[in-house]
Order: structure tokens, then sequence, then C-alpha cells
């Protein structure tokens, strides 16, 4: 009886603050496992839990933490990926320790130097709660803080509930698949740029194919979204970290990371993120733009320069990984020797791309070097897909 008016309690806070109602509506009819508390809420009361969230961790317009707290399940300790529970840490940026100042609890950083949770931080949790929003690319690093904490929770004996979020680029599966002499927190397992998979599906992958630390399992439960396929369209309500602003960042993202440890700008210190591209040295252009620190760029690359470059603010949704951007831009770029900067294999994914590039390969030609170990890819993606 008490489990049940705590769900009616939170339903309530919820459409009192606009919360649940408009977000069904606005998406699809879509609900996000966090929303669906009948499916997880009862396996929370009584235990001690720790949480993986951060400022996505949104029911509508309340944090899941709040909501938690708000019908008195016990929240021990608060874990925090890359940019931090509240999301404004630069990409790169070290996330130290605190507390959270609106709730008092401790926030323990799964970035920088404590990537993996240690057995101390999990002492006294018993089941683990995870929720983050993830953009389903390799190189974002929710995958890999998923893959660390799972090991964790693993070695501990400790369940881990995994609520499941909608991926705007699930729609597709593209990309060469990542070769083990280049893994790094930036891609961690034998998958392709875009995977095609929900982080739910994900999860169920990392445990089937046992690439978890001595091939353990993780105790995992997945909460799946309802009225999702994997080609319905989905827009982030808040961006997932501060340099995706949007859903079209979002969506070029995957293709104009790889510019990332190059020479060129995506964007980074202009309110046009991951939609841009540029650098002073390029043949002058009628769009320019200059960086300037601003929110999630304290630093930015070429800060104060003027960059010729592309606008693809009004670039159609890719449906692939787009090359044509990268090969474009080291074709025209006149110090070549200072194009590729350090740990482009790493976001490549491999140690060909690079070559291939050099060689003047076309984009069809390096698209068919990806075309066995991609095909072998979605073999084992089959096995995990909950979506249609």
């Amino acid at each position: 009886m008490c489990l049940v008016k705590g769900i009616l309690k939170i339903t309530f806070l919820f459409f009192l603050f606009g919360g649940v109602l408009p977000l069904l509506h606005a998406q699809n009819n879509i609900v996000p496992g966090a929303a669906q508390f009948d499916n997880y809420l009862q396996k929370l009361v009584g235990e001690n839990v720790g949480i993986v969230a951060h400022q996505a961790s949104r029911v509508g317009k309340t944090h899941l933490v709040d909501s938690l707290l708000a019908l008195n399940i016990h929240i021990k300790k608060v874990f925090a990926p890359e940019h931090g529970f509240r999301g404004d840490a630069d990409a790169g940026e070290t996330v130290a320790d605190e507390k959270d100042i609106r709730t008092g609890l401790p926030i323990l950083s799964l970035y920088g130097n404590n990537k993996k949770p240690s057995p101390e931080s999990l002492e006294g949790i018993s089941v683990m709660l995870f929720d983050l929003q993830d953009v389903g690319v390799r190189f974002y690093t929710y995958l890999s803080t998923l893959h660390y904490m799972m090991e964790a929770c693993a070695e501990k004996g400790i369940s881990l509930i995994l609520l499941d979020r909608p991926n705007p680029n699930t729609h597709y599966t593209d990309g060469p698949v990542l070769e083990e002499d280049c893994k790094s927190f930036v891609g961690m397992h034998p998958v392709p740029i875009v995977p095609g998979m929900t982080i739910g599906e994900y999860a169920q992958m990392i445990n089937g194919e046992r690439w978890l630390n001595a091939e353990i399992q993780c105790d995992l439960i997945v909460v799946p979204l309802k009225n999702y396929t994997h080609q319905t369209p989905y827009e982030i309500p808040l961006r997932p970290s501060p340099n995706l602003p949007n859903a079209h960042s979002i969506a070029l993202y995957p293709s104009l990371c790889l510019l990332e440890p190059t020479a060129i700008s995506v964007g980074r210190g202009t309110e046009m993120q991951f939609q841009i591209l540029g650098h002073p040295k390029l043949p002058k252009t009628i769009f320019t733009f200059t960086p300037q620190p601003n929110y999630g760029a304290k630093n930015p690359k070429l800060k104060g320069q003027l960059c010729y470059g592309l606008d693809l603010r009004n670039f159609d949704r890719p449906k692939r990984i787009e090359l044509q951007w990268l090969i474009q831009s080291y074709s025209n770029f006149p110090d070549k020797e200072n194009f590729f900067k350090k740990g482009f294999f790493r976001i490549a994914g491999n140690k060909k791309l690079q070559k291939q590039l050099e060689q003047g390969m076309s984009e069809n030609q390096i698209r068919k070097t990806w075309e066995s170990d991609l095909k072998e890819f979605k073999k084992i993606r089959k096995k995990y897909l909950i979506y249609p």
C-alpha cells in the first residue's frame, strides 16, 4: 500500500510540474525507462541505492534523483560521468568528487583518475541505478562509464538496473570497427563508430559478449522503452553534454568528431558546436567564425582566430558516417604534416584511416575497407536488440 501511495505521489509531482504529459505528447509517446516506476521502484525500496546520473537524467522537468528522494528511496551516493552531475564541465576536464548543493548527496566522479569506481566507493551499496542519456556513438564516453560500472558491480556482487533511454542515432549502423590496439576510454569495444543501439541494448551486448574483465558478467536488469523503434525520431529535451546543444549537433557528431583530433575546429567556442567546421588556413569562404571561450569550452581550439569553413546547419540528418568533410578538409589544408593530431587513431578506431586519407583514397574506397568487419558486427548486434 505504501508503495502504491508513493507511485501516486510521484505521478502527482510530475503532473504538477508539467513533467510526463508534455514529454509523451512531444516525443511520439515514447516512455523512457526512468518514467516506468512500476517496473523498478519496488526493487529499490529498503535498499542502499547508488545512482549513475547527469543533468539529463530526468522524467519531464523533474530530476530522477529528486524524484526518488521524494519517495524516501535511500540514495547513498551519486556517480557522475564526464561533464559532471550537473553537466557543465568541459570535454576532457577533470571532474572532482563533491557534494550536491541541492541534496547534500556525495557525488563521486567517474572521470579523470577514477574512471572505474573503486571497491571502497561501492561499499554499502546494494543496488546500482544507471540512467544516462547516450547519443549512440562509440567515442561518447558514457559507454565506457557503463562498462566500468558494470564491471565494478559484477566484482562486488551488486545488481545494476539500467533505465533505457532513446538514442537519436539508432537509425543506422556504420563506421570502422574498433581494432584491439586502438582501445581507450573513447572506445573500449570492437564496435563501429555508430553501433545503432540504445544504451540498454549496448549493456546487454557488453554482458553477453563477456567484454568485462576476466569475462565476468553483471547482474543486469534493463527497463526498456515503450513505444520505440530504431527508426523513431527523437530529440533529446536537454543537451546531454555541453557541446551538443541541439538535435542537429547530435546528428552530425558521429561524422564531425573525426575532425576533433585534427587542426580543424568543429565549432567549440561558438554556439554552433558540431554544426560547422573551419580553420584560418582553409580557403577563404563567405562563412566565417571566431572561437571564443564559452559554456563548455573555456579554452577552445583556435581561440580568437578567424576561421573559414563550412556551415552545415542545413545539412539533412545523416544516414551514415559522412567522410566527405574530413577528406575535403585534409585535401584543402596547406600544412598537411600538421593536420592530424596525437590520438587520431583512437577516434578513428584504427591506424588505417589516417594512411588512407594521406594516400588520397576516395570515400567509397575507404568505406569498402569497413564492409567485412561491419557485416560481422551486425550479426553480433542482432542478438541483443530489444526494439524493432
